[in-house]
């Protein structure tokens, strides 16, 4: 790369690329911000990514980042890097409406913590990202448009962090923080062929995040790379005296071994959850299957593992966070149900349906999909699934109830609180990306980033970016 690089080619810089060349000032912040500002404005008018957009402040923060650098003040690898946010992060002076006219003027005083963190590193706010409202609905929303997937205009994107997905792939920002209750980092992740990570439950602040399921809440990274999904979560990662959920293990550097390779490695295949189900996509199973051989080629040890828990997770995982959803939303329903969508206030309302018991239950169901997976987790280092059965559907074709019935292949980290990334590993006959899942042990986000950043580097799949 040199300095005489065109503003084209910019915004299709990885995190790790522009880093780089920042910090060896072959590269202007200011010029780098201008690219992306100047590639939403030729191209999300038809993708509806952004619900907010800051281009004057954006400029203003590379500008200071560009000085700092010049000064030698580099604070590293995310400063100068152009970011966007899910709409349901706090940004102080800046609205964050999750994506519904409940909150359509709310404006908060402070950052997320994780959004402060972002700023404490450089980072330079693009502004914030659409979404499925609340985190649960899907198309359509109360308030904006809902984000369109970049490789085919006329399918979803995933959700519920549909506007990140979109951003990221279609190189309108450089990464994204999304939220993942039961999948919606992963999911959109898989959809828009990028990189989503769920971290650690405990290990990235939930402070100043608008709640869906306060006990399965996860934030985390959507970028391009794994190595800017690292970058990212270094940032970001950490104890939080405003979450008490928030864990003091410490954090370890995870660039360390992130280009190690993956020779000795155990990776556990719970087959019996994903190729026993009619509703399976057929060339969903055997692009990931292909991709599980070449992580076999490269010298991991591939070993079929049995989970009967997986079974029941995805309905606890409901359960659970429907019921949480409604305890949180109660008062807005009853004040104001006309401003919720029409999907999300079903869903609300499904949640007030369920009893004490039924949640109990629930939670039982989950103390044994945790137990299952740990002692799998005893004998082999990773887990490795399908992210999703199918790929992306189409906007006529999208069926929110549907979609609540079939099983999920990501729900189950989310109730296990484990660490968890979706890397693409191909396209279908229709162009369509597919996503494979890696998860793995409590705190150990460095051995997941290791696999996938090993199938990453062996696949390629990071060449191929969506024409728009």
């Amino acid at each position: 790369m040199t300095p005489t690089t065109s503003r084209n080619e910019l915004y299709y810089l990885t995190i790790g690329e522009a880093s780089r060349l920042i910090r060896s000032r072959e590269l202007s912040p200011v010029e780098l911000t201008q690219a992306f500002l100047d590639r939403i404005e030729a191209v999300d008018g038809r993708l509806k990514s952004y619900v907010t957009l800051l281009r004057d402040s954006a400029l203003a923060e590379a500008s200071t980042a560009e000085a700092e650098v010049q000064r030698g003040r580099w604070r590293g690898p995310l400063h100068g890097i152009p970011i966007a946010l899910k709409d349901l992060y706090d940004t102080a002076g800046v609205r964050t409406a999750a994506q519904s006219k409940v909150l359509e003027h709310r404006v908060p005083a402070e950052d997320a913590t994780t959004v402060a963190r972002l700023r404490e590193a450089g980072a330079v706010l693009l502004g914030k990202l659409a979404m499925h409202e609340f985190a649960l609905g899907g198309p359509p929303t109360s308030l904006f448009e809902q984000a369109r997937n970049p490789w085919n205009l006329d399918y979803v994107t995933g959700g519920s962090s549909s506007g990140s997905g979109a951003a990221v792939a279609a190189g309108l920002c450089m990464g994204s923080l999304g939220s993942d209750t039961g999948g919606s980092i992963r999911g959109p992740a898989s959809q828009c062929g990028i990189v989503g990570l769920k971290p650690t439950y405990g290990r990235v602040s939930r402070s100043g995040v608008v709640p869906l399921s306060w006990s399965l809440d996860h934030c985390g990274p959507m970028t391009w790379t794994v190595e800017d999904a690292a970058l990212m979560l270094q940032a970001i990662a950490g104890y939080d005296p405003n979450d008490p959920t928030t864990s003091r293990t410490a954090v370890p550097d995870y660039s360390a071994s992130l280009n190690d390779d993956v020779k000795g490695l155990t990776i556990g295949v719970p087959r019996h959850h994903y190729f026993d189900r009619r509703s399976g996509d057929p060339e969903t199973l055997s692009l990931v299957e292909k991709a599980l051989g070449a992580l076999e080629g490269m010298g991991a040890r591939l070993v079929e593992v049995t989970i009967p828990s997986l079974e029941y997770a995805w309905i606890a995982n409901m359960v659970i966070l429907l019921g949480e959803a409604f305890a949180y939303h109660r008062k807005n329903l009853q004040s104001q149900p006309e401003n919720f969508g029409e999907i999300v206030r079903i869903r609300f309302y499904l949640g007030g349906l369920f009893s004490a018991g039924d949640y109990v239950q629930a939670q039982r169901a989950r103390s044994r999909v945790k137990r299952e997976i740990a002692r799998t987790l005893q004998e082999v280092d990773v887990l490795a699934t399908p992210t999703a059965f199918r790929p992306a559907a189409t906007f006529k074709e999208f069926d929110p109830v549907a979609l609540m019935m079939n099983p999920s292949f990501t729900a189950p980290f989310n109730q296990a609180g484990l660490p968890a990334i979706s890397i693409p590993c191909g396209f279908n006959g229709a162009g369509l990306p597919i996503g494979l899942q890696i998860a793995g042990r409590p705190f150990d986000e460095s051995t997941v980033l290791r696999v996938a950043r090993a199938y990453e580097q062996h696949a390629r799949w990071s060449d191929v970016r969506p024409s728009l």
